[in-house]
């Protein structure tokens, strides 16, 4: 037994609680090492009448580590407990204090959970588990007002560049609400619709004034009622982080400089403001003079930006926001951001853009979710540009979900390309196989799924500005077959619980150097497994399918044969298959 590699700490995604009721504890090991892990727990001040010994199973794994979970319900909301780890006939005891052979018998050594706040458990809204998303560029999805276009607009259809307009408007988004509810579509995560001077809206001139060639406040509105009536949700994003060049506060800095009253709202280094050798003096988001960065501890500032929060909810009935460069923003800001904007709507979902691991803002109090893109770095690197095998692919995916409390896990976002990325079809070159398998798994994985808008139609495109091109509407020129699919998949998983937040996740098979890979998920009723061949040979995959009776949900073209309890599937190159038992008579 490897005593290094064995952690525990009584917080973060270690230690948490999921409800108001209930207490999670996880610990990791050595991969392979441990056998069977144990948690004795119990309440401070009732040891004895209270002690109870939990199981706490394999949850997950990555390249190095296996990682153990369990749950308890503390009678009283108090939880002191240590761990009794073992590998065969080998035993240990693991408690604050570090390891020993005999059980602990004094409750003040122990780790400790103090007590379940309710009001203080991390509660992502419950919708987001059966949402599925669908962004849209405003600018490229559709022209329904051409009396609102831009005097420089180009025919739909052009050619993107970073500066160009085709007219796109939010009274087109309303022209085509019928086409997201065919596809399936329960939410909508709009780029942002605030004035400003580009295409992408990411310079905010006015946070509480609709873009004038979008529409206005009563379009939203109209927009946002249509959309609820057909129980879709609606995300807006907002640029916090920074604001425009023409952000009224801004104008008076470059106007007045150091005598501005608002100087303070920006981190201005130097008087008068200026770009030097290509660096502003003034800090901006990256290095970009029109987008200067936001003083958001300065208290005019975060007052400012709260009551924009809390009017877009409030006043408008939006569902949520999508908060741009959020690792940028300090997180004093957004811990009175959640307050604020949950206190307008407790159901409003708080969506961070963060690109890399993202633990320490879903703790419950910033975000409910992280734009998931170390999952579509994953997803893109196995089945996309075959850069792992199964086995790193499956480790890849186990290590995100140990660093997450697992409510986060159950509304992460998960996207396989945005207006940030090159589109999915440019990266699987055209190869629909590939983009197929990506997506089922995307959409069969725990957490809520997006689709990038045309995505779905066979719309492609390379870096910006090639991934904001406009959106296609002649149907003679969509492909409809692709369609199809991702309305399979979306119907798919509205059908099934056990592919949304209720079903336990786990690979059932992902070997070195394998192409192939079974995914299982399972909820009390239903156990589905979703084969993968990531191969351009024809391949069999073998499990235990034990005797009950297999259905299949979803047919890539597959053969299937049993031999007593053992299923063979026969999948042609890049083929799949999506197969399901009942298992609620046990």
């Amino acid at each position: 037994m490897l005593l290094e590699a064995i952690y525990h700490q009584p917080k973060r995604n270690w230690a948490y609680a999921y409800d108001k009721d209930t207490v999670r504890l996880r610990l990791r090991a050595k991969k392979n090492d441990l056998t069977e892990v144990y948690a004795m727990t119990g309440d401070k001040y009732a040891w004895e009448n209270t002690k109870k010994q939990i199981s706490l199973t394999k949850f997950t794994s990555d390249s190095m580590f296996d990682y153990y979970e369990g749950e308890i319900k503390p009678p009283y909301h108090r939880l002191k407990y240590s761990f009794l780890l073992k590998s065969g006939d080998e035993q240990i005891w693991m408690s604050e204090t570090g390891f020993q052979e005999d059980e602990p018998d004094d409750p003040g050594q122990m780790f400790q959970f103090p007590y379940i706040h309710q009001g203080a458990v991390f509660t992502p809204p419950e919708w987001v588990k059966d949402a599925v998303f669908y962004q849209i560029f405003p600018e490229r999805f559709a022209n329904g007002n051409p009396e609102l276009n831009p005097e420089n607009v180009e025919p739909w259809g052009g050619e993107p560049t970073p500066s160009n307009f085709f007219g796109g408007d939010l009274q087109g988004v309303m022209d085509h609400l019928d086409y997201l509810s065919e596809l399936g579509i329960n939410a909508i995560y709009f780029t942002p619709i605030f004035e400003a001077t580009t295409n992408h809206k990411y310079d905010t001139e006015d946070y509480l004034r609709v873009d004038r060639h979008f529409g206005d406040a009563d379009t939203v509105k109209r927009l946002v009622k249509l959309c609820h009536e057909r129980g879709i949700r609606v995300l807006l994003d907002a640029v916090f982080n920074h604001s425009g060049k023409t952000f009224a506060p801004f104008v008076d800095v470059q106007q007045n400089g150091e005598k501005s009253k608002y100087k303070g709202w920006f981190h201005v280094h130097e008087f008068p403001l200026d770009v030097k050798d290509g660096i502003p003096t003034y800090e901006t988001f990256g290095f970009e003079p029109h987008m200067p960065k936001l003083n958001t501890e300065n208290p005019e500032v975060k007052d400012y930006l709260l009551k924009v929060a809390e009017y877009w909810i409030k006043e408008v009935g939006m569902d949520g926001w999508r908060l741009d460069v959020a690792d940028e923003v300090d997180d004093a800001f957004w811990r009175d951001f959640r307050r604020v904007v949950k206190a307008a709507n407790p159901e409003a979902y708080i969506l961070g853009e963060i690109w890399n691991e993202s633990s320490a803002w879903l703790q419950g109090d910033q975000f409910d979710a992280a734009m998931n893109y170390p999952f579509t770095d994953a997803v893109n690197g196995f089945f996309v540009k075959n850069k792992m095998n199964a086995e790193t692919f499956a480790n890849s995916i186990g290590r995100q979900l140990s660093r997450y409390p697992l409510q986060a896990s159950e509304v992460a976002f998960n996207l396989l390309d945005s207006h940030d990325t090159p589109r999915l079809l440019t990266l699987c070159e055209g190869d629909q196989r590939k983009m197929k398998l990506a997506a089922l798994f995307q959409f069969t994985y725990l957490g809520t799924p997006c689709i990038y808008y045309g995505d779905e139609i066979g719309l492609d495109g390379d870096h910006d500005p090639g991934c904001r091109k406009c959106m296609e509407w002649d149907e003679a020129k969509q492909d409809r077959e692709l369609f199809s699919f991702y309305q399979q998949l979306i119907a798919l998983r509205h059908a099934h619980p056990a592919l949304r937040a209720e079903g336990h996740v786990r690979f059932l098979q992902a070997r070195p150097e394998g192409s192939q890979l079974i995914l299982e998920r399972q909820s009390e009723d239903e156990r589905i497994l979703i084969l993968f061949n990531r191969s351009e040979e024809t391949a069999i995959i073998e499990f235990d399918g034990g005797a009950g009776e297999w259905s299949e949900l979803l047919d890539g073209n597959h053969r299937t044969a049993r031999d007593g309890d053992v299923l063979a599937v026969e999948l042609p190159a890049y083929g799949y298959a999506v197969l399901s038992t009942d298992i609620s008579q046990g």
